[in-house]
């Protein structure tokens, strides 16, 4: 009898949290699509912010710097220099 009782309990938890959730569904959809739109006008105004100012002709401007990154394998080879015997 306790196992049925169990059984019975467990049922009615599932189906009243559906109900819940069925309810509760628009609501948090409403809330989560508000705040990811906060999120985009926040990101695109801080964009229109960070816009680069009009510069002159014949400005130049580095707008990035390449890495340095010319470090050699050292464990290629020995190198050997060939002259042309004629």
């Amino acid at each position: 009898m306790k196992f049925l009782q169990t059984i019975l309990i467990i049922l009615l938890i599932f189906f009243a949290l559906r109900i819940i959730i069925r309810l509760a569904a628009p609501y948090i959809m409403r809330y989560i699509s508000k705040k990811a739109g906060e999120r985009f006008q926040n990101m695109a105004q801080g964009f229109q912010g960070r816009q680069n100012p009009p510069r002159q002709e014949g400005e130049t401007v580095i707008d990035k710097v390449p890495r340095q990154d010319t470090h050699a394998n050292k464990n290629v080879g020995e190198y050997i220099d060939y002259e042309e015997i004629d």
